[in-house]
């Protein structure tokens, strides 16, 4: 028989990561990335969290990415008066996450892809897509190209050319009401937070950091900004009118906040939260969208790579199993949608709570939290959220 072909747009995680586990599956993919080349750059950090990390021991990248990372089993929250309010752990059952610089987790996962002779092609922006009437389908790029293939993958992000094209009826990506904001300092003279990242509800803006044993901190500032924007019109703002910005925001907040933002010397990154809460369709004859394309989530529950991984892992499954493209591509969104559409939720309720800045409010919130926080002290307080486990040689049913 003709092994099947998918096409894969963007090259980010769940791109090369569903390539990766198509080939175990012996069907072809090629990667198609709009970037003109791999670039190093590819936003600031996030965090693996166990589930996450069980795809990547699937693949058998796990290992090198554990020792790049920041390995961090507890969150400890601090309120705007720098007393503690309680603690919530990254993970369940004795396992933890990782933080780790974006660009070092889509450089390992695309370096394994083109390792294994998978085809990545650059400088191929979407212009649109077709349904041969013999079946399958052909993407048409903007350099004038155009592939063939059974199926095709929209992997290109919460603004995903993919969902424009196919779903022309989707419901535009929700703005949450913050900005996220973040970048690297170096300060020798704070103490290391081993295992721990620090999570300070300010007065005005949320404050999460954390301080490697070399002295480098990897921070963010979570900021309340009603108003719709974009990143390209926060591009406007300086570098040094940013940090002006974020050192005001948490002028009344305890240090080491305005330390350091004051010792931040490269880039701060600044760019709206946007989510997807419900997107009515993942796929359309032989076109399925995975990761933020299909359910993207707010960063506040650390899942956004993770959910894509999984993704990654359950629709190669399918399509091994479910011979009928559109029987797996059914299996896919049946298998994926309620656990997505959860977490984002859940990711959104958390944001919820740092936009809060009413001094009443404040108050409230700070005067409870220690027993909501409580409630979470568990290491399996969050299980329905770390636990989740897909495993390979399981097969998939209709």
């Amino acid at each position: 028989m003709k092994k099947r072909k998918a096409l894969i747009i963007g090259g980010g995680i769940a791109g090369p990561a569903l390539a990766l586990f198509l080939k175990r599956a012996d069907i072809d993919a090629v990667v198609y990335e709009t970037k003109p080349s791999p670039s190093r750059y590819a936003g600031l950090f996030l965090n693996v969290a166990p589930n996450g990390l069980d795809v990547l021991r699937t693949l058998g990248i796990d290992q090198p990415l554990t020792e790049k990372g920041f390995p961090f089993a507890r969150m400890v929250m601090i309120s705007g008066r720098g007393k503690r309010l309680g603690e919530v752990y990254n993970g369940s059952r004795g396992r933890h996450g990782i933080i780790i610089k974006r660009w070092l987790l889509q450089e390992a996962i695309l370096e394994e892809a083109v390792r294994q002779g998978i085809r990545v092609e650059y400088g191929k922006k979407l212009e649109d897509i077709e349904f041969p009437a013999g079946g399958g389908v052909l993407a048409r790029f903007a350099d004038g190209t155009e592939a063939e293939g059974d199926f095709l993958a929209g992997c290109d992000g919460i603004h995903s050319r993919t969902r424009r094209i196919v779903f022309p009826e989707a419901p535009a990506p929700a703005y949450t009401g913050l900005l996220s904001c973040g970048g690297f300092a170096y300060n020798p003279s704070l103490s290391p937070t081993p295992g721990v990242q620090r999570m300070i509800f300010g007065k005005k803006a949320f404050f999460g950091y954390l301080v490697k044993p070399s002295g480098e901190i990897y921070w963010f500032s979570n900021l309340p900004h009603p108003e719709a924007t974009t990143r390209g019109a926060l591009g406007g703002l300086s570098n040094d009118a940013r940090r002006e910005m974020l050192l005001e925001w948490h002028a009344e907040d305890p240090e080491p906040v305005r330390e350091i933002i004051r010792s931040t010397e490269g880039d701060i990154g600044m760019y709206p939260i946007y989510d997807v809460p419900f997107q009515p369709a993942w796929h359309r004859g032989p076109v399925v969208l995975i990761g933020d394309a299909a359910h993207a989530t707010s960063p506040h529950a650390g899942q956004g790579a993770s959910l894509a991984l999984e993704d990654a892992i359950v629709l190669a499954r399918c399509l091994r199993d479910l011979p009928d493209p559109a029987e797996a591509l059914a299996a896919f969104e049946r298998l994926r949608r309620p656990r997505a559409e959860k977490v984002v939720r859940y990711s959104r309720s958390i944001g919820n709570n740092k936009a809060v800045s009413n001094r009443i409010l404040l108050w409230l919130r700070d005067a409870t939290m220690p027993f909501f926080l409580k409630l979470f002290a568990s290491p399996n307080a969050h299980d329905w959220l770390y636990s989740y486990r897909v495993d390979w040689e399981e097969r998939v049913r209709a």
